[in-house]
């Protein structure tokens, strides 16, 4: 009996995924606030993309037991913005791109060894293949995940900064229990069947459409493994 939500095997493939999608994710973050005036997480060390800087032990230890994980928040002080409410949304907005961008980036580059043949000069195909099947659900997953209108989960953020003044105050009253929410609807499989299942659900088209785009610019016509 294994205490790892994924095969035993296959984790190097998982933590290597994490590692680069919670490490650029956060690196957005970081990158975007100092571009628009807020040097807070540069004066922290966090525009790089160092993972030591970003990650979280235990948020990758839950990974590896209970399928989730996450890396350390970044400092954004939107006060110091010139326009604070559009700033910060496009601050939060680009920890979830980040990882869309990186699902796409994955997927040309398999897509590209399809097309060249290169995939037969490595050690195993298998090996290769094994690495993108994580790489790129796993970054479409968190695109999504992270869109998730709970505490502290950006799309959280997005929505805070669209609501008027009062109805933000209200929220900020109830952002202790975001937590306990987003635990239930990640344990509880009533819940999750209303809530996740379907939200992830939308990972599947997404890559599907993204891999007939890429593998059209590519001129592939044969078979690639799984991804259409």
């Amino acid at each position: 009996m294994s205490f790892f939500w994924f095969p035993l095997n296959e984790l190097p493939f998982v933590l290597l995924t994490m590692l680069v999608a919670f490490t650029v994710h956060e690196f957005a973050h970081a990158w975007t606030a100092y571009k628009f005036g807020d040097p807070t997480a540069y004066e922290q060390g966090r525009v790089t993309l160092n993972p030591m800087a970003h990650l979280d032990l235990f948020g990758i230890l839950f990974l590896l037991v209970a399928g989730f994980g996450w890396a350390k928040p970044v400092p954004v002080r939107r006060s110091r913005f010139k326009r604070p409410r559009l700033m910060s949304i496009a601050v939060t907005a680009a920890g979830p791109i980040s990882n869309l961008l990186l699902a796409f980036v994955g997927l040309f580059i398999y897509l590209l060894l399809v097309k060249l043949g290169a995939l037969g000069q490595f050690a195993t195909q298998e090996t290769v293949w094994t690495f993108f099947r994580y790489f790129v659900p796993i970054n479409v997953m968190l695109f999504l995940f992270n869109l998730i209108p709970l505490p502290p989960l950006d799309g959280y953020r997005i929505v805070e900064e669209f609501a008027p003044l009062r109805l933000r105050l209200k929220m900020m009253q109830f952002e202790q229990w975001g937590m306990f929410l987003f635990l239930l609807f990640v344990f509880l499989p009533p819940l999750k069947a209303v809530t996740l299942t379907p939200l992830f659900s939308l990972g599947d088209p997404i890559i599907r459409h993204a891999t007939l785009w890429i593998a059209k610019l590519l001129h592939i016509t044969t078979p690639f493994y799984g991804f259409a």
